[in-house]
């Protein structure tokens, strides 16, 4: 089976130290430090005209969980119709109901537009917020979502690993499974074994130092050691990845 790696990028620069690096494929944000909200327009412009290699963007309009008012889902509508105008693979979203189930509604209203455009619908780690991933799995390929990024309903894939088989084995031939939250080099092999899960979805976070984050006043989101830095990808991380999932 072929392998494809995923990187979370935060930025222009990630996304071309991603390509670079041998990335199969990017997830565009922005404030990843809170889980990724929807990028500028001004970067998903940038990114789609320097980089090749497939781009995924992420509609989320704000931090927190997945259960949306009207206000934040008409943005989510904007911002989504508004990326069909760029060179983009797809789209990553995600909407629930209040108890925990997928927003069937809502979620249809974005995969019509996503579908309008030739694009791929992938719905996000929202997935992991479900109450049944089972019913959410069905609901999901039923509504035409190409992939779903999951890290099997735990805090990390490793945790999550016996549902991510059982979901592989069940829905591996009716939807793509992409297992993400703290994958990396040094436990891929062991998700690929144990999962048979293709696709990898990885951050590589490294970090640099902006001196002006505390002066007077401190602007700080990184616990110590990290306070005066901000985070970015890793190319020597993406290397490693890459060929971690590549030669297994």
């Amino acid at each position: 089976m072929e392998k494809i790696v995923e990187i979370c990028c935060g930025s222009l620069e990630d996304a071309l130290i991603s390509q670079k690096a041998g990335a199969d494929r990017i997830e565009l944000n922005s404030a990843m430090h809170l889980g990724g909200l929807t990028p500028s327009m001004g970067t998903i412009k940038l990114v789609s005209e320097k980089c090749h290699i497939p781009i995924i963007v992420m509609a989320r309009p704000r931090p927190g969980g997945f259960y949306y008012n009207d206000y934040e889902f008409q943005t989510m509508l904007a911002d989504i119709k508004s990326m069909m105008d760029f060179n983009i693979k797809g789209i990553a979203f995600g909407c629930l109901d209040e108890d925990g189930s997928i927003d069937k509604d809502k979620s249809s209203m974005i995969i019509d537009i996503i579908h309008k455009y030739n694009k791929e619908a992938v719905f996000h780690r929202a997935f992991d917020c479900v109450k049944d991933p089972y019913e959410a799995m069905d609901i999901l390929i039923d509504l035409g979502v190409k992939r779903v990024l999951t890290s099997g309903l735990k805090p990390k894939a490793v945790e999550g690993v016996d549902l991510l088989a059982k979901l592989q084995n069940k829905y591996g031939d009716k939807i793509e499974i992409l297992a993400g939250s703290g994958v990396n080099a040094s436990n891929c092999t062991y998700l690929i074994n144990e999962t048979g899960i293709s696709q990898y979805h990885s951050s590589c976070k490294s970090w640099r130092t902006d001196l002006t984050t505390i002066s007077n006043v401190s602007f700080a989101y990184a616990e110590a050691p990290h306070e005066k830095d901000y985070d970015i990808v890793s190319y020597d991380e993406i290397i490693k990845f890459v060929k971690a999932v590549k030669e297994r």
